[in-house]
């Protein structure tokens, strides 16, 4: 019997899918491998880069200049010493943006993993998330010039409009995706604050649309219906009207549209838009409603005082790019990351002054990177 040929995008779904996938595109590479690398822990993958590099792969390691939170950049710079030492090629990103987040692996210019986690346990085996693995040849050449640019630090503009890119395209492309819903819009992100974004879904919902979001949204998604799931969320992806996908690292929040080094991209494969639609509705039928108190734990008026104080007293050192809206736009949304991450369903306190102080100090010290 003829095997039916494998389709030239898979999505892969976590948890549940591991890493048993991206391991055995490393070890099936022949000549190349090219990853980005925002956060790492995982010992497994790491295995497989040091095997690939010892039988010839020619293996380059592209990591963030910085990586927030406690740990973050120690993890990243015993990574690089432990990797380069099996002669692997390592590049720091530039410091022109304020964040380098993509994660993609491009493995003998044949195949792309594009992620919206990162290679981390926390990522991978607790937390809902997509990855595509594609043979796409269009996004496989966009993503080889992305990363022969963003390692030399020579500017980049995408030519494929279906592979969006921060801080260039993404914004163009997924607005224009939101306002092109004619009956459904499904959203995963837990940090959707965009005010441009919460607009357009705002006069979607009010059309009498349907609009949901797993996840959080700003208050001025005014009518949009929210629900949270019980598990980490590190999934950014949108479906409209079941005809189109974004899937990627960036989410709808100014930062990551505007000022940081995130990649996603935009399908129309039916098999790959059926599965997150499963999941999601699988998902939306166990979410827990969000506008109660936790989500109101912190006022907007309070938000702009401490981006006035950031902005008033800020580190020693901003590069030219950072302009004040950023420096307050960081700020708070930093702080409404760092509330997240405190919410669970059961919480009923959370230590809110400590987690505002310290997301501030955070998101200064990222700024000034």
């Amino acid at each position: 019997m003829e095997r039916s040929p494998q389709p030239i995008t898979r999505l892969l779904i976590q948890p549940g899918e591991g890493t048993a996938t991206l391991v055995e595109g490393i070890d099936q590479a022949t000549w190349t491998i090219h990853i980005v690398i925002f956060r790492f822990d995982r010992r497994e993958i790491e295995v497989a880069l040091k095997r690939a590099a010892r039988r010839g792969v020619f293996v380059h390691a592209l990591v963030a200049h910085t990586s927030a939170g406690q740990g973050g950049d120690i993890t990243l710079r015993n990574l690089e010493l432990r990797i380069l030492a099996d002669g692997i090629t390592v590049t720091r990103t530039a410091s022109d943006l304020i964040r380098y987040h993509s994660k993609l692996m491009v493995i003998d210019s044949e195949t792309l993993f594009l992620l919206a986690f990162n290679y981390t346990h926390l990522d991978i085996d607790r937390s809902r998330s997509f990855r595509i693995l594609t043979r796409r040849k269009d996004w496989i050449e966009e993503a080889e010039r992305m990363f022969a640019a963003d390692t030399m630090r020579q500017q980049y503009m995408p030519e494929c409009d279906s592979f969006i890119v921060s801080p260039i395209n993404s914004r163009r492309q997924l607005m224009a995706l939101l306002a092109s819903e004619r009956h459904q819009l499904l959203i995963y992100d837990d940090k959707l604050s965009d005010p441009e974004a919460m607009r357009l879904l705002a006069n979607q919902a009010r059309a009498g649309l349907d609009v949901r979001v797993i996840g959080i949204a700003g208050k001025r998604a005014s009518g949009v219906n929210t629900g949270r799931l019980s598990i980490r969320l590190h999934a950014q992806a949108i479906v409209r009207d079941g005809e189109q996908l974004f899937l990627g690292s960036q989410s709808l929040r100014t930062l990551e549209l505007d000022a940081r080094r995130e990649v996603g991209v935009i399908t129309e494969e039916s098999d790959v838009i059926r599965s997150v639609i499963e999941t999601f509705e699988s998902d939306w039928r166990k979410t827990y409603d969000v506008r109660g108190p936790a989500h109101e734990l912190i006022e907007e008026r309070e938000l702009d005082e401490h981006a006035d104080i950031a902005v008033d007293q800020p580190p020693h050192s901003l590069p030219p790019s950072i302009t004040v809206e950023l420096v307050k736009s960081a700020v708070k949304e930093a702080i409404k990351d760092a509330i997240l991450d405190r919410i669970e369903p059961a919480d009923t306190v959370v230590p809110l002054k400590e987690a505002v102080r310290e997301a501030a100090k955070e998101a200064l010290r990222e700024l000034s990177q």
